[in-house]
């Protein structure tokens, strides 16, 4: 059965897909933003060394301009001289320690909250391009400072101004270049880093937008596409196209909703198959065949069985089919008083069995429940069936597995249990008159010929127990099967009603018989086997064939295995096998048993005489059946023996 929407996700649930895909997408979203945000942020920090270089681009440029002014002015106002010489000590000493300070910093790639305004300092990374650069201005400012020093000095009192100021005009305009290539060096560097933000916001685009394609394909694919198809199924079901199969994506909703789909679909078919072929069906044991062979599809089954409420105190095994249980025979009777089966069938209500020998252990009253388990069973599923007679019978489900079955399939089954249960009970109404029928003229045959007491019922199990046996072994295994062996034992008795039509002064008849009354006599399976085929003809116009076993064994239960047989002289294979089982029974049982005419004979004398028409009269294999079942048949002889 499908697994229920409480069971956790699993690995490929479109929900826990989903959760990815956004996942995936919130993180490529947030890792760009991320990213952006701390590109924009080191771009501050450019704009910063930006801002210093320019200073230290205007700061040259002063130095410079201002050593210029000064060497230009007249000497002669020794007044005004003396005023410029301390303005022009004060401005030098403020541009060279500015100077001083901003290359340290951009050297150091540190730059300290007394430049920035900022609370901490700020460590930079650069390119190697601006590294370069970087280490070739700070060697040039060295240079530069050392011979503005010594062009200064040591004399504080007296410095030597128009020396500085001549050598700033001389080397003033080569440091400033330097400066400039500095910042032209930081001016590429951040526009190499605003065109990698841009770069990198164009791939995210574009790895959005190939998300934004692979989920929309997906999506159609594995959702749209599916749904479409599962859409376009309920219509074809609806239309009357049970059985119909979706293609099963993976596994996720869609493939679990698919599986549904399917399945239901296929249920919908079965049960309308099964009841077609249940009506058409004309034996319990062909509907049996037919739910088993239906119904494994949608639960565990190994073995299916019908049983029936007799007297309100036993329970009878109408049928059964599937695995071999040879501790159940069908026909048997169980006591049915208090016990599951008795439950199930009078409150109408399935049981669940999840391990049959745990069960018969648990419960002192379920025998029937023991002997599954001891037939290799492992669980079982018992379901009432409801008829027009309230909790008449209980059909089994049972699986080799324990705990094959679930509410699920009690349910499922449950659903149709009305529907199986009218027809299993038309269906044993129909074989009961069938069985009713040919016991009549069973019992109709004999009254014309009464040999003695038990007859037909004694040759009718030798027959049975032979045909079961013979069913054990190649080559009847495939042949043989249950069905068989009840038509058997319950035709077997109808092999000489062709009597009927035989007249009483022959029938009758102390003496031995001339020619022509023995060729008279001889009639009778032809005529047996025609008043059969008449009866079989009628069951054929109401859709149901069940004398074919009967034509088979009234006709030609005379032929001999030699062909030396009447009324056809078949031989060997071409008699039915059917026919050659009970030749073999109905010779033993006349043997064996008292006549007007002789004493029943030893069983003993009676095989000796059976196997010296071993290959003549009887069909050899059919014989060492009889012999590997003798202990059985023997059970029947001491049983119903009439001697």
């Amino acid at each position: 059965m499908p697994a229920g929407s409480d069971n956790p996700a699993p690995r490929h649930s479109l929900r826990r897909q989903l959760w990815w895909v956004i996942g995936l997408l919130l993180t490529v979203f947030a890792g760009s933003l991320g990213y952006t945000f701390w590109q924009l942020e080191l771009r501050k920090h450019d704009y910063l060394i930006l801002n210093l270089t320019g200073q230290l681009r205007v700061n040259q440029r002063l130095m410079l301009d201002q050593a210029r002014h000064y060497l230009e002015q007249a000497p002669d106002d020794y007044d005004k001289y003396g005023r410029d010489l301390g303005l022009y000590w004060q401005d030098l000493q403020q541009q060279m320690g500015l100077a001083e300070q901003v290359v340290a910093a951009l050297r150091e790639r540190r730059l300290d909250p007394v430049l920035t305004g900022r609370d901490e300092a700020i460590q930079c990374t650069w390119d190697e391009r601006s590294r370069s650069q970087m280490a070739h201005t700070a060697n040039d400012w060295a240079n530069f400072r050392s011979g503005l020093e010594v062009a200064l000095g040591n004399d504080a009192d007296g410095p030597r101004l128009t020396a500085a100021a001549a050598y700033i005009a001389a080397h003033g305009e080569d440091m400033a270049a330097s400066v400039d290539r500095l910042a032209l060096a930081f001016q590429l560097m951040m526009e190499g880093k605003l065109d990698l933000i841009r770069y990198f916001q164009i791939a995210a685009g574009v790895v959005a937008v190939l998300l934004l394609g692979l989920i929309a394909v997906a999506a159609d694919r594995r959702v749209l596409r599916p749904l479409q198809e599962t859409v376009i199924g309920f219509q074809r079901v609806a239309r009357g196209a049970l059985g119909h199969q979706l293609p099963a994506p993976a596994d996720n909703e869609i493939g679990r909703m698919t599986a549904a789909f399917n399945a239901l679909s296929s249920r919908l078919q079965a049960l309308f198959r099964l009841t077609d072929r249940i009506n058409q069906g004309t034996r319990l044991d062909q509907m049996l065949s037919f739910v088993l062979e239906e119904f494994r599809g949608f639960v565990p089954v190994d073995w299916v069985g019908v049983l029936f409420d007799e007297t309100g105190r036993t329970m009878r095994i109408e049928r059964m089919a599937g695995q071999p249980t040879p501790g159940l025979r069908e026909g048997e009777s169980l006591a049915a008083t208090s016990n599951a089966l008795a439950t199930v069938a009078r409150e109408r209500r399935p049981l669940v069995i999840a391990d049959l020998t745990a069960f018969g252990a648990a419960h002192e009253d379920a025998d029937f429940a023991r002997r599954l388990a001891a037939a290799g069973l492992g669980s079982a599923l018992y379901l009432p069936l409801t008829g027009e007679r309230s909790g008449f019978g209980v059909m089994v489900f049972a699986a080799r597995a324990r705990a094959a079955y679930s509410a699920e399939h009690a349910e499922f089954l449950g659903n149709i249990a009305g529907q199986v249960g009218h027809i299993l009970e038309k269906t044993v109404v129909t074989e009961g008159l069938v069985v009713a029928a040919v016991e009549g003229l069973a019992k109709l045959a004999e009254s014309r010929d009464p040999e003695t007491g038990d007859h037909l019922l004694r040759m009718a199990r030798y027959s049975a127990i032979v045909a079961e046996e013979l069913g054990r072994e190649a080559p009847y295994r495939e042949r043989i099967d249950a069905a068989y062996v009840r038509e058997v034992l319950r035709f077997a008795p109808m092999h000489d009603i062709g009597k009927v039509g035989i007249a009483d002064g022959i029938l009758l008849k102390p003496g031995r018989l001339d020619a022509a009354e023995r060729s008279e006599m001889e009639r009778h399976p032809a005529i047996g086997g025609e008043v059969l085929r008449r009866c079989e003809a009628q069951m054929n116009a109401l859709g149901h064939s069940i004398f074919g076993i009967g034509i088979e064994i009234a006709e030609c239960h005379h032929e001999k295995y030699d062909g030396s047989g009447y009324p056809a002289g078949l031989a060997g294979e071409a008699i039915p096998l059917s026919a050659r089982i009970v030749a073999v029974a109905d010779v033993f049982d006349a043997l064996t048993s008292r006549r007007p005419y002789k004493e029943a004979w030893p069983v003993d004398k009676a095989f000796a005489m059976l196997d010296e028409q071993v290959g003549r009269h009887f069909d050899p294999a059919v014989i060492a059946a009889f012999r590997r079942a003798l202990p059985r048949v023997m059970e029947v002889y001491e049983r119903f023996r009439h001697v």
